[in-house]
């Protein structure tokens, strides 16, 4: 889907300075990059829950973190974003994998892909599908504006191997 590289350059252009996160079998595709780089701080986290916490304290400390996780983590940590993004009003901002999305004819009975986007809608939470790697311009746009109104965001990567 999206490249190591490629992310990190963007991350790097939208000013992030830490990259709170598990990663799960694609964006831990990134690491590497990430790794090689200076900019960007890795955040290794052990559970879901821990990462809405920590990234709220980034941003209380004047940090600019994301959160990076698979939709599955997002429905373990729910109460933890519920309180870092509603009860702290903190514009916590999130990638997260969509678990199987480009192979879903193959993987039926996954589902991650019937929960994730009605979730983040009874969350209210703003979202944008990138589906393409050509599409990062819109993660930077959402990002931007989000960071703009002081809200929450998430960007969701549809994952799958074709």
């Amino acid at each position: 889907m999206i490249e190591g590289q490629q992310m990190v350059e963007l991350l790097v252009e939208l000013g992030i300075t830490d990259l709170v996160w598990i990663p799960d079998s694609e964006l831990g595709t990134w690491e590497a990059d990430l790794a090689a780089q200076n900019k960007i701080r890795l955040v290794r986290v052990c559970r879901e829950g821990e990462a809405w916490a920590v990234a709220g304290g980034l941003i209380l400390g004047g940090r600019r973190p994301v959160v990076a996780l698979q939709c599955t983590g997002f429905f373990e940590s729910g109460d933890a974003m519920r309180n870092a993004v509603f009860d702290l009003r903190l514009p916590v901002f999130a990638l997260l994998g969509y678990r199987s999305y480009l192979v879903q004819d193959k993987l039926p009975g996954d589902t991650a892909r019937i929960y994730t986007e009605p979730i983040l809608k009874a969350w209210g939470l703003s979202y944008r599908l990138i589906t393409k790697p050509d599409q990062l311009s819109e993660i930077a746009e959402h990002y931007r504006q989000c960071q703009t109104d002081g809200t929450a965001g998430v960007v969701l990567l549809a994952e799958g191997k074709m």
